[in-house]
């Protein structure tokens, strides 16, 4: 028989991954699709958020990830609005 202290370690690594889990889910509620312009450039990427702003701003930075080169650039091209926004269904 197993000692009572693996049992409790099994069970919270179990709770702890089952919260995480949950967690991530959550977060995925709104997806887009956005398409940047930057200094001539073209980035097209796709993000998920708990809201539309997130998933938008997170959407918004990948894109301009590809395309910038240094803050101050990444900061100009997140400040530039998107030519394209399409919001996707389902998770």
């Amino acid at each position: 028989m197993k000692k009572p202290g693996v049992w409790i370690t099994l069970l919270f690594g179990l709770a702890l991954i089952a919260v995480l889990l949950y967690s991530t889910m959550g977060l995925r509620k709104h997806r887009v699709e956005v398409c940047v312009e930057f200094r001539g450039r073209q980035s097209c990427r796709i993000a998920s958020g708990a809201t539309k702003e997130d998933a938008l701003r997170t959407a918004t930075d990948n894109a301009c990830a590809l395309i910038s080169a240094g803050m101050t650039d990444s900061i100009a091209c997140g400040n530039t609005p998107p030519y394209k926004v399409t919001w996707l269904e389902g998770k």
